[in-house]
């Protein structure tokens, strides 16, 4: 009887692989569509691809976003009154293909994608060239029920783990993931921090004792030294987000080119993660 035929791995499955044979750390800026303009938002994607990202997260704004602080509650309301849809920033995607080769990971809430329909929006999402998908405020049972939609369009669902989710549930949650584990390192909403969670790093190392994918952290990392930081303790990926919001919306702010200050400030990321 011949062999079943061993599947491909996925785009994020690949950048993961590499990065590990290489023996480094992944990079994930994480960006909000439409602040302050989609045309903006496309110029920053290939910015931070030029940067070193070795993946991109790409926030869907929503009215309420539960899981996300100030700063981007804030991105989020200039992205949504600016126009941004789902549809526009699929759109966008669309026209980068071709152009943007980094693994996006689009950030959205279940709201928005229940109304749209899981089998649409994964469908939509695959053809628009995203890699993956992350929702945290899906419960885990239905969580498995989109992963195996989303699985079928080539897209992995990655879910969240929390410094207060209950050890027999991290590690389920950890076995469904696909692509990678998002560990959250703080206790709360996004935002930049002064100092990570102690406890994070025996979370990490606990995850990574377990079977299931890489694990990258976020929630909280402000800069290259915190990156290294969640690299130093095992780590797979550091992910970026209220930091690089927040310098965005000051060169806008002030005028300047948004997507030159994101590449810039990715680009001090990127070389302080590597820095032995």
């Amino acid at each position: 009887m011949p062999a079943a035929p061993v599947a491909s791995p996925t785009p994020i499955q690949a950048r993961f692989a590499s990065l590990a044979a290489q023996g480094r750390c992944a990079l994930m800026p994480f960006l909000v569509a439409g602040d302050p303009s989609l045309e903006v938002t496309g110029a920053s994607l290939l910015a931070l691809q030029g940067a070193g990202a070795d993946l991109i997260e790409l926030g869907i704004p929503y009215s309420d976003p539960l899981a996300d602080g100030p700063v981007i509650q804030a991105a989020a309301g200039r992205a949504l009154a600016a126009g941004t849809t789902p549809g526009g920033v699929l759109d966008l995607l669309t026209r980068l293909r071709g152009q943007l080769t980094t693994p996006v990971v689009l950030f959205t809430y279940s709201n928005p994608l229940l109304n749209r329909g899981m089998e649409r929006f994964c469908q939509e999402a695959a053809a628009a060239g995203a890699a993956g998908l992350v929702v945290p405020d899906l419960p885990l049972e239905e969580a498995e029920k989109l992963s195996a939609i989303a699985a079928g369009h080539g897209l992995d669902l990655v879910l969240l783990v929390a410094p207060t989710t209950p050890p027999e549930r991290m590690a389920r949650i950890h076995a469904a993931s696909r692509g990678f584990t998002y560990l959250v390192s703080v206790t709360g909403v996004t935002g930049v921090r002064a100092a990570l969670e102690n406890r994070v790093e025996p979370l990490l190392q606990a995850l990574r004792q377990q079977d299931g994918p890489p694990v990258a952290v976020g929630f909280g990392i402000s800069g290259p030294e915190q990156a290294r930081q969640v690299r130093g303790w095992g780590a797979d990926g550091a992910i970026v987000g209220s930091a690089l919001v927040k310098v965005m919306a000051a060169a806008h702010a002030a005028g300047d080119d948004v997507a030159a200050a994101a590449g810039a400030f990715c680009t001090t990321l990127r070389q302080g993660l590597d820095r032995p």
